[in-house]
This record gives C-alpha cells, structure tokens and sequence, in this order.
C-alpha cells in the first residue's frame, strides 16, 4: 500500500482520518470553492459520487482558499453551501492549502504527480483533480477545465472488480 494512506485528514465535520480509511475504493480528490467559475462541477462530482460509490468509489472534496479567494467561508458554511447547492454527500475535508509554505502533507505528494502534458508541481487552480487507485496510486491528474463526466471512463476502468 501506499504512503499516501498514512496522511491525515481533518474533516469540516469535526471527524478526522487518514487516507488510509479508503484503501480498496478509487478516490478523486478535487480542490474546491464555492465562489468560482468552476464551482458548477459539484454537480458533476455528485453525480459521480451517486453512480460509482456503491462500486467503490468516493469523491473527497478539499476546500481551498488560495485561488481568488473564492473558499472564504468557514468550513460549516462550505458544508452547507454544498448540501444546498448542490446536494453533495460525498466528504469534504477542511479548508486547507494546496501550495506554499503550509501545503497540506496530502498535496505535496499529489503535487509530484504530472499532468497528460507532463507538468507537474504547484495546483494552478481551484477543481483540479487527482484520481487514486484503491492501492493509493496516482492514476492521473487533471486540470481544472476537465469536467467530472470526461473522468467517467478512467474511474470505471480502475474499480475494484
């Protein structure tokens, strides 16, 4: 198994974990904020998470505010925003910081991970995606502008059978 799975994580409902928490499911972990031009794609990623969780499959969801500002609210106004909004149930982390001096221990293994142009390094906005195998294996990283429908196929190849 991988490193990856001994990372902590803090949860806007006051629980915490580690990663570990989902060896053997395939895990997309997106960036968020509820005030950006990419916010729609919750819808996406709902939806994502309502057609695969049963197969193994989860969407874990990591508000940041380092992009625009567009994450200012609390964590409980972020959960809320969600559920609202967009109906979200899948997890979602407290707000943390994807680059810089205070990048969460999870995004500085992410971020070492390349793009399909082969770039890797710093997160360049809010809803980029890394898709994680059930081992804790990163089987690609995706920019913002890639919607959740186009990662449909790749999520379906990797679930365990």
């Amino acid at each position: 198994m991988s490193a990856i799975h001994d990372i902590d994580i803090s949860y806007n409902d006051g629980s915490t974990g580690t990663l570990g928490d989902y060896k053997g499911k395939v895990v997309l972990v997106v960036n968020t904020a509820s005030q950006c031009g990419f916010t729609p794609q919750y819808q996406g990623l709902q939806q994502l998470q309502e057609t695969y969780s049963e197969r193994g499959f989860t969407v874990l969801g990591v508000p940041c505010n380092q992009f625009g500002g567009q994450e200012p609210g609390s964590d409980g106004e972020v959960a809320e925003f969600c559920s609202l909004n967009y109906g979200v149930n899948f997890p979602l982390s407290t707000k943390v910081e994807v680059n810089g001096e205070n990048t969460h221990p999870l995004y500085r293994e992410l971020k070492q991970s390349s793009d399909a142009q082969g770039e890797s390094g710093d997160v360049k906005w809010n809803f980029e995606k890394f898709l994680l195998s059930p081992e804790g294996e990163v089987l690609g990283r995706y920019r913002s502008a890639t919607t959740p429908a186009e990662l449909s196929e790749v999520i379906e190849a990797h679930l365990p059978r």
